[in-house]
């Protein structure tokens, strides 16, 4: 079968009238008619169960791919997991290791703590105590200062008493002389007592308010000495309760440690068999795969018998839309020329493939050169095409990249906001680049008669026949036209 991917130069479409142009044959023609007829019926039913089993294969190879990928992302996430899970159990023993230090110096801070608390009760008491003493003190100065007021006053009085000797002593005359110098000694005694009393009473004022300065200081260390070991206490309070806390939970991160441990090992058990699954899914995949090939083999050879069937004389319904397609193909190969030659178009934007995407459209539309052309020159023939037999689904052109510029009216509707509506209803401006729009835009075979499964969108698929004829413009190929029936 020729492709013509280049725009290679080619003999118009031959537009024979299958099933119309023979003699009255003898009989034993007759018989190789009806064989050839009933080849021709069977090829047909053959494809259409090839091409139902191909959707079926195509939706298995589909299914299995999507758990193909599946499996390789479960697979992928597992290593990944097994990663992180190591990651964390480092992180974990790491982290253990440092709760283990840390809860080791926390016992050592308390232990300390407890030692400083202690010492602080000690030192406490014995602020207390001294502030106690100091009471002590004071009431023994003023013992004192009671005391050496008292010598104070008798030293007043024995000076008073040497005073009044001394002046009986100057009256006695020569006789009370002795008596004067006791007087006098004893005048000096008083006065150097005086002078001592007065000397202890600063000394005992002085240390009076020493020792008043030592109580309100040692009052103001007392309060302060209970304050620290109440915060001593409170400090060791929660050092406690910190060093317990952290050894929940260490224990803890010894339990997530075991565990993460096991997981690791599941892990581990784990991946040879989602290896071993992702083997034998991907095995499967490739057979699907190759099965399908195959069954695309068996289409093309399908199609081939029905076309060389028809070709050796052979009847089916399929011969009406034949000629049909070979009609409407030379029609149209006839008005592009027409409009190439009165220079509506030049030849080469005929043959446009660079297609522009039309903005906002899902399914997604293009355009190119010729688009408006077609628009105008195609419904003449398309349309008409539609009334031909209840079984015509659509009858529109294709270049040789698949690309359908101008369709029926009823698939050309404005594209809305729903994609599985538009996969319906906006089939216009659409590239069907698949295995039958390609092969009917590239065919140059006189006529090319395709099964297969029209995707309608949302999951629905309707079993069609395609024909197709290549439509030329001054000997280039351009594409194909297609006219799609249901059996």
């Amino acid at each position: 079968m020729s492709v013509d991917m280049e725009g290679a130069r080619m003999q118009p479409a031959q537009t024979t009238h299958y099933g119309n142009a023979r003699a009255d044959p003898p009989a034993d023609a007759t018989s190789v008619d009806r064989r050839i007829n009933r080849l021709a019926h069977a090829a047909a039913d053959l494809g259409r169960e090839i091409v139902d089993l191909a959707g079926f294969l195509e939706g298995l190879d589909s299914q299995a791919q999507d758990q193909l990928e599946r499996l390789r992302a479960l697979n992928e996430g597992a290593s990944h997991l097994m990663q992180v899970n190591t990651s964390v159990t480092e992180t974990l023993s790491g982290m253990t290791a440092t709760v283990a230090l840390a809860l080791s110096r926390l016992e050592e801070a308390e232990q300390s703590m407890g030692d400083t608390t202690a010492n602080w009760r000690e030192m406490t008491d014995w602020i207390i105590a001294l502030d106690q003493r100091s009471n002590s003190v004071q009431h023994m100065l003023d013992a004192v200062n009671q005391n050496n007021d008292q010598i104070a006053t008798i030293a007043a009085q024995v000076n008073m008493l040497a005073i009044n000797a001394k002046i009986e002593a100057a009256r006695a005359g020569e006789a009370g002389r002795g008596f004067s110098v006791v007087a006098d000694a004893i005048n000096e005694l008083s006065q150097r007592t005086g002078t001592a009393s007065q000397d202890v009473s600063r000394n005992v004022r002085n240390i009076t308010d020493w020792v008043a300065e030592l109580q309100t200081e040692s009052g103001n260390v007392t309060r302060r000495a209970q304050q620290v070991g109440e915060m001593g206490e409170a400090t060791f309070a929660v050092l406690c309760d910190a060093s317990r806390q952290i050894a929940g939970t260490r224990q803890q991160s010894d339990l997530i440690s075991a565990d993460l441990t096991q997981a690791q090992q599941a892990l581990q058990d784990f991946h040879p068999h989602l290896s071993r699954i992702s083997d034998a899914v991907n095995h499967s995949v490739s057979g699907v795969g190759t099965a399908h090939k195959r069954i695309n083999r068996l289409i093309d050879g399908s199609e081939t018998i029905v076309q060389d069937s028809v070709e050796l004389g052979g009847t089916s319904d399929d011969s009406v839309f034949i000629t049909a397609a070979q009609q409407n193909a030379a029609e149209l190969s006839r008005l592009l020329e027409e409009a190439v030659e009165a220079d509506r178009l030049a030849i080469e934007d005929l043959f446009d493939t660079s297609y522009r995407p039309i903005p906002n459209t899902d399914p997604p539309q293009v355009m190119a050169r010729f688009t408006h052309l077609t628009d105008t020159l195609f419904p003449q023939v398309q349309e008409p095409t539609l009334q031909l037999d209840p079984r015509v689904v659509f009858c529109a052109a294709v270049d040789r990249k698949g690309y359908l510029p101008t369709h029926n009216r009823k698939f050309s509707q404005r594209p809305g906001k729903d994609p599985v509506w538009n996969q319906s209803h906006c089939r216009n401006r659409r590239i069907f680049n698949d295995r039958v729009g390609l092969k009917a835009g590239q065919s140059t075979d006189p006529f090319l008669l395709q099964v297969y499964r029209r995707d309608m969108g949302g999951g629905e698929f309707v079993m069609m026949k395609d024909v197709s004829a290549p439509i030329t413009v001054h000997g280039r190929h351009w594409g194909g036209l297609r006219l799609a029936y249901r059996f």
